[in-house]
């Protein structure tokens, strides 16, 4: 396993993911996926310059924009598959926590159903 339990980055991550609608979590290579309809919107990758990344499906419109930017990357084996990497700094208060969570929003809208997307936007902001 790649990151210990009680990981406060981790624990962070399961808190934004596990809040769209019909989400669960596996851990899958060792690594925590979260899942819609038992397909991979986000995992708990490991990261290229700190310790933990997070692995997500971004629009093919922003993709390459993202790719330009610090701490965007593309991870193995997932990154030929139009998916990308966030680096996540190794302290949680210096994640961007807000871009995190566009990222999975994003991420999420591209794999789940129609029905789990009106789901999530019929929810109170």
């Amino acid at each position: 396993m790649q990151f210990e339990p009680d990981d406060p980055i981790v624990a962070r991550l399961r808190d934004i993911c596990l809040a769209f609608p019909e989400t669960h979590e596996e851990l899958t290579w060792g690594r925590p996926n979260f899942r819609v309809s038992q397909r991979i919107f986000a995992i708990a990758g490991q990261g290229r310059d700190t310790r933990a990344s997070l692995w997500f499906k971004p629009d093919a419109e922003e993709r390459r924009a993202e790719l330009q930017q610090r701490g965007f990357f593309e991870p193995r084996y997932f990154g030929s598959k139009g998916w990308l990497a966030f680096d996540l700094p190794d302290e949680p208060d210096a994640v961007d926590w807000q871009l995190v969570a566009e990222l999975c929003d994003t991420s999420y809208r591209m794999i789940a159903l129609k029905r789990q997307v009106a789901a999530l936007d019929a929810r109170p902001s």
